[in-house]
């Protein structure tokens, strides 16, 4: 627990409005996006320059105690989740779009900028930023870029790194670095920014970041194929690879989405389908034209029941709903859904998805599927119920069988949430020990004493303390402390 004098301290440097420690703040902000970890944090901070997260962060040095930052609290792999003996530090007031550069296409950015108002402010202009998290009408570009967020239109465009420029970032030790910048060439000494992006909080805190834009697409088509089997989508998928299309999106759901999906949003889906292809074409307008016209020929080619294409934009933002509310609609079956990600070669998606089909039934386990199957991320999804520890159980030793079948087929255990706190546990066998122990003399380096976002991404504990434990037997922990909610 900090001290009352370290609050003071605290208090001193941001002032008496910008430090929270009352038991309703405390309870508000010991939980983010991932379901069942909580922790309470001592205090909430909430800085108003660079310099006062600079002196945050020496006193965190000084008196031993973490610092976690937090954007918006979406995030689905606990990374922003508070540990012990810490205080938690927003960002999301820092919401400014401080300059748009149309001669050399680039933007900088507050931290705390949420992504769909980026969107907006950009194609104002003609201009476009394509990275679209599932989350992006409240996820902030600082948290896009911690975790290095994905999105739909990752198979054509890329992820957030692909699009950042360079930033602003307060160090550990309360120093401020600018790395990168508006040259298109830069290859001066290391790559500190890349180095930082998906870093997800623990080598640095970031206060601005230069963001690349490009011109928005001409035209876009918007279409859904329905399917009676797994196998003839995952199938169209692969064709339309094949094909040299780079769809701008191509997402699927399965059958238990679907029914989900037309129970709360009323779209006019066929519910006996066993799954559907949201697929999207952008460029110039010929383009556009002759590649959605290849793109329904290979629908039919692979046995779709029924193509719907968009007429107009308005059309094409009810079809897109059918993807952008899955995640929604299979919260409301049961009381607590776990969504993960999965990710795995194109190749693999339909074997994959049959492994996490067997999985669920063998614990019988509720599962909606859905994901990015251009790019092979898969969001295995289990309903379930927190207060059922049996179940919830059960669901552990479910992902745990599904992150193994990934990395089997030549995936990895995230493609877009992160490690966070959520994924410790998996991440040696993803990586191997040489990669952790590498990670782990970075942390050191960056972070002598620990003190920022520590126990995220993996153990900080020497390996002859033996393995990490399980979630459980964290929560178990939290809750023998008298911390857990």
């Amino acid at each position: 627990m900090i001290s009352n004098s370290n609050l003071a301290k605290l208090r001193s440097i941001v002032g008496e409005p910008n430090l929270l420690d009352s038991a309703e703040d405390r309870i508000s902000y010991s939980y983010d996006g991932t379901p069942i970890l909580k922790q309470l944090p001592d205090a909430i901070v909430i800085p108003r320059s660079v310099d006062h997260i600079a002196q945050i962060l020496r006193v965190a040095n000084e008196e031993r105690f973490a610092v976690v930052p937090r954007g918006s609290g979406s995030g689905l792999s606990g990374g922003s989740i508070p540990v012990e003996n810490s205080v938690v530090l927003l960002t999301n007031q820092w919401d400014r779009i401080l300059e748009i550069d149309q001669s050399n296409l680039t933007v900088w950015v507050e931290p705390g900028v949420i992504t769909g108002t980026l969107h907006a402010a950009v194609e104002a202009l003609g201009l476009f930023y394509p990275p679209d998290p599932g989350s992006a009408v409240i996820c902030t570009i600082g948290g896009n870029v911690a975790e290095n967020a994905g999105g739909i239109r990752g198979l054509k465009y890329g992820v957030t790194k692909n699009y950042v420029l360079g930033m602003e970032v307060v160090l550990p030790s309360g120093e401020v670095v600018v790395t990168g910048g508006k040259s298109v060439k830069d290859d001066a000494g290391f790559n500190l920014k890349d180095f930082l992006i998906g870093s997800e909080g623990t080598l640095g805190i970031i206060t601005r970041v230069l963001l690349r834009l490009i011109p928005k697409p001409q035209s876009t088509q918007t279409m859904l194929a329905f399917y009676s089997s797994l196998g003839d989508s995952a199938e169209t998928v692969s064709d339309i690879i094949a094909s040299k299309i780079t769809p701008a999106a191509l997402e699927f759901l399965d059958n238990t989405t679907i029914r989900c999906v037309e129970e709360y949003a009323h779209l006019g889906l066929p519910t006996s389908i066993e799954s559907l292809l949201l697929i999207e074409v952008d460029g110039r307008f010929a383009e556009v034209e002759e590649d959605a016209a290849r793109v329904v020929d290979i629908c039919k080619r692979h046995g779709a029941l029924e193509i719907r294409v968009a007429s107009d934009e308005q059309e094409a933002v009810k079809l897109r709903a059918a993807r952008k509310v899955a995640f929604s609609a299979l919260a409301r079956v049961r009381p607590t859904t776990i969504l993960e990600d999965a990710t795995v070669p194109r190749s693999e998606v339909a074997p994959m998805l049959e492994s996490i089909n067997r999985i669920a039934r063998s614990y019988g386990l509720t599962f909606g599927n859905f994901g990015h199957a251009g790019d092979g991320n898969l969001h295995p999804t289990c309903l379930t119920d927190e207060r059922d520890k049996q179940e919830i159980h059960k669901a552990e030793q479910a992902f745990d069988e599904i992150f193994q079948e990934a990395v089997r087929l030549g995936g990895t255990i995230t493609g877009e949430h992160g490690v966070g706190l959520s994924k410790l546990k998996f991440l040696e066998r993803a990586l191997g020990e040489p990669a952790i122990d590498m990670m782990r003399k970075i942390k050191k380096a960056v972070d002598p004493n620990s003190v920022l976002n520590p126990g995220k991404v993996f153990s900080l504990r020497p390996r002859c303390e033996g393995p990490l434990p399980s979630n459980r037997e964290q929560i178990k922990k939290f809750a023998d402390s008298g911390a857990f909610i």
